[in-house]
């Protein structure tokens, strides 16, 4: 007598989660094969604002001798402004990635329409939005090094802690797709220009891309109200992981922007859920 075995078959569950791996990836690859298609837009319009931060700051002032400080100022300053300009590339992928083609799937195209048909969650759907914001502001990061090797005229001198800089350039990609995914479902086609003239040139300008933190010690106040800018952590961070100058401690860094990350992504994920339903 022989035993027979019953062939296993998966359960719903499992069926439903293989299903929703197959739709997250297969939204990931539209996005990356449309950034592949898109490299001609996408190299220009993210190197033109560093390129024209490091030509200005770090070559075109130096050379009119018009930097900060005198020759030894300028080589410093031309350090911290590095890791500054890495962040602001992230921040400001985050939200050109993020932020600007959900308001125009959520306004005019209804493209998001045909995103949350996928055999999705539609929080997986915003998540994946998440994703594929970050994988650029990666690319970002990566294409600002060849400028800062080339274009100072004065020595930069980088001191890479490659822990630091592997772990915090991913929180701060992360942090930015974050944000991104916010502005972009609180804003409409036609308050976008509110977007960045209200929002992103503050955060810029008082993102301490051009000073560090401790810096501000001198403005008391001013070193406090900076400290609800999510870019000051990142260019912090940045300079912590890149140059020997002095910056905010990691373990100030690490947790808020952690903190930072989490609550736009939350934030992000309800109002998406919200606009969708809507």
């Amino acid at each position: 007598m022989t035993a027979t075995t019953t062939p296993s078959y998966p359960t719903m569950p499992q069926v439903q989660r293989s299903g929703s791996v197959a739709a997250f990836r297969a939204l990931l690859l539209r996005d990356v094969t449309v950034l592949r298609k898109n490299l001609a837009e996408f190299i220009p319009r993210t190197l033109l604002q560093p390129l024209l931060l490091v030509f200005v700051f770090t070559y075109v002032l130096p050379k009119i001798q018009l930097a900060p400080g005198g020759e030894a100022g300028a080589e410093t300053f031309s350090t911290l402004l590095i890791a500054g300009v890495v962040g602001t590339a992230i921040l400001f992928q985050g939200i050109q990635s993020v932020a600007l083609p959900l308001v125009q799937e959520f306004g005019f195209t209804r493209e998001i329409e045909d995103r949350v048909l996928a055999p999705l969650r539609v929080e997986l759907v915003a998540v994946e939005k998440i994703v594929s914001g970050a994988l650029q502001c990666l690319l970002s990061a990566a294409l600002v090094f060849p400028i800062a090797a080339v274009v100072p005229v004065t020595p930069v001198h980088l001191r890479v802690d490659w822990p630091v800089l592997i772990t915090l350039a991913l929180l701060a990609c992360v942090a930015s797709a974050s944000l991104g995914l916010f502005f972009g479902t609180v804003f409409e086609p036609r308050t976008v220009p509110m977007l960045f003239g209200v929002i992103v040139v503050p955060i810029t300008f008082l993102g301490c891309v051009y000073y560090s933190w401790k810096s501000l010690a001198v403005i008391p106040w001013l070193q406090v109200v900076v400290l609800a800018n999510p870019l000051v952590y990142i260019c912090e961070g940045f300079r912590a992981a890149l140059t020997p100058a002095e910056h905010m401690p990691l373990w100030v860094i690490y947790p808020v922007l952690v903190g930072f990350t989490g609550v736009f992504a939350s934030l992000g994920i309800r109002s998406f859920k919200r606009r969708v339903i809507a």
